[in-house]
């Protein structure tokens, strides 16, 4: 039996999802159909871009022979290398020996075929690919994405996009202000935004949600975390060996990378919903601009002082690290500016937060309802 899901954003685009597995179409469901809307279709009715998704060793070795034959090129994505080759007709193959995945893209007919033997493995590829497709629709359609969190009040789509230099608060601002119940989370750490001749519209950008173990005990969701994991539920198959036997042992000290990034749990966006007891929104307009900084030693306020908007705040290729484009699915750069522009000329609030959740809750509250 093949099953079929079709992925499609609040501004329209959208992609299929093909698969003899159903956990595969499930998978990408359950990453990308909450901030994104996610439909059970007819194979046979897919139109638009299609990924074909299955668990094929005789075709991940095919495809892997393809790419070694040429003359490929070696990068690192998603952590791992890849080797890629180009033909002149424009098809790319590629294949990740070490996660035993392989794939092919067609662009003339925006058809992407990924095979591999882990069931697990092609459905996390399957989803990040599917939203890469959407990605490229979106930004070709003049969206741009923001390096922000964003949060939406249900009753209008008002929403405050938090922006800031790293470590300042970001996502500590989104979910701060997510779980009073006021506001729905649009994002917490990236966010599609374009000037609609009027206000500037807002779309989630799905993804695994990466909370330290600082704020998880800080918000009282530790406890409740670390029962789910030593009951046998499962988090994001990103997160590291280390954090999940940290939870199970009770362990609150942070993790660090050898290049000196926190290990942090990884939470599927449904989880967001049904471990944290936050809403998500799918779309919505920006009121104003939140300027976080964290002072540990200070008492939280508000402040005068102003950041402004960087273009450091806008996401790139420059700044895509671990997901480059490999199979083209982006179009060129566009300018920022105009965006930037109509952002600066938002209502604005600076303030600064400490690790007290409450007293920084109380201050982001005071920042919202002056823009509000």
């Amino acid at each position: 039996m093949t099953f079929a899901t079709r992925i499609t954003t609040a501004d329209g685009p959208s992609v299929t999802v093909i698969s003899e597995t159903s956990a595969i179409t499930d998978w990408v469901g359950r990453y990308l159909g909450l901030w994104w809307t996610a439909e059970n279709v007819d194979p046979g009715t897919a139109d638009g871009p299609v990924i074909r998704a299955d668990i094929d060793e005789r075709q991940h070795a095919a495809l892997g022979r393809r790419v070694l034959a040429g003359r490929p090129e070696e990068i690192a994505y998603a952590a791992a290398p890849m080797l890629v080759s180009r033909s002149e007709s424009g098809l790319v193959t590629a294949t990740q020996p070490q996660d035993r995945l392989s794939y092919e893209w067609a662009p003339d007919a925006t058809r992407m075929r990924i095979v591999g033997t882990d069931e697990t493995s092609v459905a996390t590829a399957t989803a990040r690919l599917a939203r890469e497709v959407v990605r490229g629709r979106l930004l070709a359609d003049g969206w741009q994405i923001l390096h922000a969190s964003a949060v939406t009040r249900p009753a209008d789509g008002a929403t405050l996009l938090t922006l800031g230099n790293k470590g300042a608060g970001k996502t500590t601002t989104g979910f701060l202000l997510a779980r009073t119940g006021g506001f729905q989370l649009l994002a917490n750490d990236r966010v599609f935004a374009r000037f609609d001749g009027e206000v500037i519209r807002v779309l989630p950008w799905p993804s695994a949600a990466a909370i330290g173990f600082g704020l998880l005990d800080a918000l009282g969701w530790y406890e409740p975390v670390r029962a789910r994991v030593r009951a046998g539920e499962q988090m994001h198959p990103t997160q590291k060996q280390k954090v999940t036997d940290a939870l199970l042992a009770g362990d609150r000290t942070p993790l660090w990378k050898a290049a000196g990034a926190e290990m942090k749990p990884q939470f599927f966006p449904d989880q967001l919903e049904t471990w944290l007891g936050l809403t998500l929104a799918t779309e919505g307009h920006v009121v104003g601009v939140l300027f976080p900084e964290i002072a540990p030693g200070g008492t939280p306020a508000l402040i005068t002082v102003a950041r402004g908007v960087a273009d450091a705040d806008f996401f790139g290729a420059a700044t895509e690290d671990r997901y480059p484009d490999v199979f083209g699915l982006l179009p060129v750069e566009t300018s920022t500016a105009e965006l930037a522009e109509h952002l600066g000329r938002l209502p604005h609030q600076a303030l600064t937060m400490n690790h007290d959740s409450e007293a920084s809750t109380a201050v982001l509250l005071e920042a919202a309802g002056v823009i509000l």
